[in-house]
């Protein structure tokens, strides 16, 4: 059996063997918070420029936009999966090094609007998407990460399984939906490694391809089915350890989904457990400001390479600096939207204490990723005094996981500004029950 049939016996399996009600709870969990980063995203760029290059798309369709009004299911995959990506503060699984929700859950609402699905098989086209990316992404290894960004390459995948599973598709489909997805699945590191729109691109192109990929599947176009493991294929092309050996051995047991990592900052998650170390020591030792004299982060190496701005002079720049992100919180003691106003952006407190910052690579800290994600932050004031802080797991992380009522906060403060309290509280409300829902058509509109 190739491994995309392995995996689409799984997907093809949901309807009559349907997932533990918990598992269903943290599906209804990832969608909550897919809603809240794509109401947040929608007016960060690229996603307006999106939405004016795709007018011919718009108007018409069987979806609908969450800014109102119909499109057709591929342009609204792809807006809404750049839209989940652009703010930074979209859901991730840190063993796949991958943010799964933006392109999974985008796809599988566009395809079950396109299909007239029930609430519930659009959740479970979510736990698919999830269940079977998330593993792809592991199987591919770190060196994968290295070049690659996951959740445009991996994130293809999860757009596949979550799309097919809302379109019905049957064992045979599901598998070439997979193995189209498969050449479809792209996105470069180096788009974002200084101040440019792609990276939320990479998640839309994610969502429009496996959404496209399972509507090709459903109208009888094959793909190869041994592309991932294939001498030729997904696994050797772009990875340097790629093991496929037991990438289904615990699909339907062990679930994924419940061990998502929910975001508590704004910007790139790399920097959190950092981050973390900065508001841990602020509140143990709330030393003055003016007093500290020099600021050192050691955390694992992909950290550092990819938040990596040194001298942040966008807001798109400042969520992938260490520095910034580390400073701002010392100074502030959040990082939430507000962080990255130009004002914000040009505080001479935060530029302060990122002139006397030194970040480096501590090698045991580096081993334990991408399994653990930590950092050591040590402030050192102008008397010598040192305070240090180790931040094993990030705040949101399985071991430190947000609960229901923090997940509705973050939902309220990110979409309430965008459509109001009164309409946030309904949709909020309509999310926690979507498994009684006939269908999912104008849903968050």
């Amino acid at each position: 059996m190739y491994v995309t049939e392995a995996l689409a016996r799984y997907a093809s399996s949901l309807a009559g063997n349907p997932p533990p009600t918990e598992v269903l709870h943290h599906a209804k969990r990832a969608v909550i918070d897919w809603f809240a980063s794509a109401y947040a995203g929608l007016g960060t760029p690229p996603v307006p420029m999106l939405e004016e290059v795709l007018a011919d798309d718009i108007g018409h369709g069987r979806a609908t936009l969450l800014r109102g009004g119909p499109a057709t299911p591929r342009a609204a995959s792809l807006i809404h999966g750049a839209a989940a990506h652009a703010a930074e503060v979209d859901d991730s699984f840190r063993d796949a090094m991958y943010h799964p929700g933006a392109a999974t859950v985008a796809a599988a609402l566009a395809a079950a609007q396109q299909a007239g699905s029930s609430g519930l098989r659009f959740l479970h086209g979510v736990i698919a998407g999830y269940e079977i990316s998330t593993r792809i992404g592991v199987a591919l290894g770190r060196s994968h990460y290295r070049y690659w960004h996951n959740s445009g390459t991996v994130g293809t995948f999860g757009a596949a399984a979550a799309a097919g599973v809302a379109l019905a598709l049957d064992e045979t489909m599901h598998a070439h939906a997979l193995a189209t997805a498969a050449t479809f699945a792209a996105g470069l590191q180096q788009a974002f490694r200084m101040d440019s729109m792609s990276k939320p691109l990479h998640t839309g192109r994610a969502a429009e391809g496996g959404y496209l990929a399972a509507r090709l599947a459903a109208a009888g176009v094959t793909g190869g089915k041994d592309v991932l493991e294939g001498e030729s294929g997904f696994g050797a092309a772009m990875s340097d350890e790629a093991d496929w050996s037991g990438v289904s051995a615990t699909l339907g047991r062990d679930f994924h989904i419940a061990r998502l990592t929910v975001k508590n900052h704004v910007g790139c998650g790399h920097t959190f457990a950092a981050v973390d170390a900065a508001l841990a020591l602020r509140r143990a030792h709330p030393f003055e400001l003016e007093r500290i004299d020099g600021i050192s982060v050691e955390t694992y190496r992909p950290a550092l390479d990819i938040a990596c701005q040194v001298s942040p002079a966008t807001a798109n720049e400042a969520r992938f600096s260490m520095r910034y992100m580390v400073a701002s919180a010392l100074a502030h003691g959040s990082l939430r939207q507000q962080a990255y106003t130009p004002e914000r952006l040009a505080d001479p407190v935060v530029r302060r204490l990122m002139a006397c910052m030194e970040v480096g690579v501590d090698a045991q800290l580096d081993a334990a990723f991408p399994g653990e994600r930590s950092a050591r932050v040590v402030v050192t004031l102008a008397d010598g005094t040192r305070h240090v802080h180790l931040q094993r797991h990030r705040r949101g992380d399985p071991e430190l996981p947000l609960s229901d009522d923090e997940l509705n906060a973050k939902f309220i403060e990110l979409v309430s500004p965008v459509v109001g309290e009164t309409r946030t509280q309904a949709l909020l409300a309509q999310l926690w029950r979507l498994e009684d829902r006939p269908d999912v058509m104008g849903l968050g509109a």
